[in-house]
């Protein structure tokens, strides 16, 4: 017979009155207890899916007001734009103008958040559409890239050809364009790198680069393709062409 006073323990005996009810069978006891762990956490994933929403949140765009010196290129490589130098123009075009080469110290632009899922992005896009790790994307990525284009064309030119020429037309500016020359005045300004004409780019652009007169490596080939059939080489270029 149990002891009696204030300490007895009425429900412990309850307990053990079912569990006899139930049966004497190990996993037949242990039932109840998988039951109540399972009641219990069920309401613990709400506040996990609630931290995922918050982190899957989009961030705010991101703005960048324009200093001396600043081109859409430059700004784009800084601000890990997707899409360079034309998807920022595209994003501020209402703002820029017409003429993207003609950014004004003071002007905001739009630049959005820093590609932080790049990644994600690059598993879904095609193998071709990213740019060999071999070329970086400055100057001295164009040019050699460039080289390795010509070269396959069989287009003469060389890597010191190719500098001195664009740092006297453009300074090394993808986006320069020419609009008070001669070239100008009859509505076919110079254009990019290398400062190329739109018929001339068009007579000598290279299967396989870009159309766009402005894409770097496009213009690179095509000035030194035109070079070549009018001059030898881009390396007989020493002045205006």
């Amino acid at each position: 017979m149990p002891a009696t006073g204030k300490h007895r323990r009425v429900r412990n005996s309850a307990l053990v009155r079912r569990l006899v009810a139930v049966g004497a069978g190990g996993a037949a006891l242990a039932l109840p207890v998988i039951g109540a762990a399972t009641a219990h956490a069920a309401p613990a994933a709400a506040p996990v899916a609630a931290v995922a929403q918050a982190k899957a949140a989009p961030a705010a765009p991101a703005s960048y007001s324009v200093v001396l010196g600043d081109t859409l290129s430059k700004i784009a490589r800084a601000h890990q734009v997707s899409g360079g130098w034309k998807s920022l123009y595209e994003a501020n075009r209402s703002t820029i103008g017409a003429d993207p080469s003609l950014i004004r110290p003071g002007l905001k632009l739009a630049v959005g958040a820093k590609a932080e899922a790049a990644p994600a992005v690059a598993k879904t896009a095609a193998p071709a559409a990213a740019k060999p790790a071999a070329y970086a994307d400055n100057l001295d990525g164009w040019i050699r890239e460039a080289l390795d284009v010509m070269a396959k064309n069989g287009i003469p030119g060389s890597y010191d050809g190719i500098h001195r020429n664009i740092m006297r037309e453009s300074a090394g500016n993808p986006l320069a364009i020419n609009n008070w020359d001669v070239n100008a005045v009859n509505g076919t300004p110079s254009k990019g790198l290398l400062q190329v004409i739109d018929p001339t780019f068009q007579a000598y652009h290279v299967a396989g680069t870009s159309t766009d007169s402005y894409d770097p490596v496009a213009n690179i080939v095509a000035a030194c393709n035109y070079a070549a059939d009018r001059y030898g080489s881009i390396d007989n270029v020493n002045g205006p062409y």
